[in-house]
């Protein structure tokens, strides 16, 4: 009977141990979008900041300056949010500045790679908004609302649902989306939360533009008189060939390039 028990575990070390090489992660090869041709006529090709998390289920970033073999390992057991945010350190813009592409594994899988797009990073953003809002408001909850057991497919599908609010389906980045998180969070999932941030007006002598602002689906703004900004009491970025606007209901300050 022992010498049963040192075989046994003997041939499961072996099997453990091949299987640890057979089974090794893949690497998934990220497909970027293209660029707004907004942000490229004034700013140039970005750099690339990449967040996910790995098979070790460990956070990393990578920043690159080239898209075109970019590879990585993620955690496949459950959802997983991969978030690229373009930036021109040239410019003194830093990633984080303007709106990110994204995808939520593994619904943006396709043929071995991850598929980024401009509204897949809103949904990493906001997987990210609902974890934080989990942990800071229902740890202690009997009701799940972590990001993995969140209804990715019902949320994207809103993005073309006619009965959600016009202005957030143009541009969901006029959401509140941590407020959102928070909400939902609180209270559960309703799609009437689905709407933009209440915002005013601020008269700012800048140039008349165009001005380009940091959400892949907002309009450039060119203005023939005094250019009127829409603000709110977070900062928002606006970029011309002349600089960087930075503003919002209190303040504004202007850095030329």
């Amino acid at each position: 009977m022992k010498a049963f028990i040192l075989v046994s575990l003997f041939t499961a070390v072996i099997i453990t141990t091949g299987c640890s090489e057979v089974f090794s992660p893949p690497l998934y090869s990220l497909k970027f979008p293209q660029i707004p041709e907004k942000w490229e006529n004034i700013l140039g090709t970005p750099h690339w900041k990449i967040e996910w998390i790995n098979d070790k289920g460990e956070k990393k970033s990578l920043a690159i300056n080239e898209t075109g073999n970019v590879k990585i390992n993620i955690a496949n057991n459950l959802f997983n949010a991969i978030i690229a945010a373009p930036f021109w350190p040239e410019k003194e813009i830093e990633a984080g500045v303007f709106k990110p592409a994204g995808a939520i594994f593994p619904f943006d899988v396709f043929d071995g790679s991850i598929v980024l797009s401009w509204i897949g990073g809103v949904e990493a953003v906001f997987y990210h908004e609902l974890a934080r809002a989990n942990n800071e408001e229902n740890a202690d909850s009997a009701i799940p609302r972590e990001p993995q057991y969140f209804d990715w497919p019902r949320f994207r599908m809103l993005f073309s649902d006619t009965s959600v609010n016009a202005e957030f389906r143009k541009d969901p980045w006029l959401a509140d989306l941590q407020n959102i998180a928070l909400r939902i969070v609180q209270s559960g999932f309703d799609k009437r939360r689905l709407m933009p941030e209440s915002r005013s007006s601020l008269k700012v002598p800048v140039g008349s533009g165009p001005w380009i602002g940091t959400s892949p689906f907002s309009e450039p703004l060119f203005f023939e008189d005094s250019p009127v900004f829409p603000v709110r009491a977070a900062t928002d970025t606006w970029v011309s060939k002349e600089g960087i606007l930075r503003c919002n209901t209190l303040a504004w300050i202007f850095l030329e390039f």
